[in-house]
C-alpha cells in the first residue's frame, strides 16, 4: 500500500504532528509512506497512492494558504476521477482551544469528498481518542509563542500519539478496503 501524507506547516507545529502520522502508518507492514511538505508535494503522484492525509495549521478556522493553493490544483484529477476510492484523512493544529480545529478539519474534508474519497476519521473507541474526541481526523492545540525567542509550543506526547493513531488506522482500512 501507498500512503501519502502532505502538510503545509511554517514553524514546525504540523510537520511534527505529519511526522507522528507518517510514523504511524509506517508501522503497518509493507506500507510506502511519502511524507512531503506542500513545496514539495507533486499532485500527479496522489494517482499511485492507495491513501492520502493530509494536514495544515488552521488559518482563522479553515485552510492555510499553501494548503488551499496545492489543492486547488487538483482539478484534472477531480475531472478524470483519478481520486476516486481513495482513502482519505485530515489533521490540523491551531493556536488556541478554540482557534477552529473542527471547522479547519471539516474544510480539508470537503475537497477528498468532491474526489469521491472515502474518509477515515479517529473513533472514540481508540485509546489515544477515547477522551480527546478529535472524531474527524487529528486536530491539536499548539499554543502560540509570546516571541520568536520562545521554544516552540511544539504537539505533546499525547498529541503525537493521536497522530500515530490516525497513520495506523489509515493503513488498517486502506488494506481492508483493498482485500490485504
Amino acid at each position: 500500500m501507498k500512503i501519502y501524507v502532505v502538510y503545509d506547516s511554517d514553524n514546525g507545529h504540523t510537520e511534527a504532528l505529519a511526522r507522528s502520522i507518517a510514523e504511524g502508518a509506517r508501522q503497518a507492514e509493507g506500507d510506502a509512506v511519502f511524507l512531503h511538505h506542500v513545496r514539495e508535494a507533486n499532485v500527479n503522484d496522489l494517482v499511485e497512492m492507495d491513501a492520502i492525509i493530509w494536514g495544515c495549521p488552521g488559518h482563522f478556522g479553515t485552510i492555510s494558504g499553501g494548503l488551499k493553493t496545492w489543492i486547488d490544483k487538483l482539478g484534472y484529477l477531480w475531472a478524470q476521477g483519478k481520486l476516486i476510492g481513495k482513502v482519505g484523512a485530515v489533521f490540523c493544529t491551531t493556536a488556541t482551544v478554540h482557534g477552529g480545529i473542527e471547522s479547519t478539519m471539516l474544510n480539508l474534508i470537503t475537497p477528498m469528498l468532491h474526489h469521491g474519497m472515502i474518509i477515515v476519521g479517529l473513533p472514540g473507541n481508540i485509546p489515544e481518542n477515547a477522551l480527546y474526541g478529535s472524531y474527524y481526523g487529528v486536530g491539536v492545540t499548539c499554543p502560540v509563542e509570546a516571541s520568536p525567542n520562545d521554544p516552540l509550543n511544539l504537539p505533546s506526547e499525547t498529541d503525537l500519539a493521536l497522530g500515530r493513531a490516525l497513520g495506523m488506522r489509515v493503513a488498517a482500512i486502506t488494506k481492508k478496503l483493498a482485500g490485504k
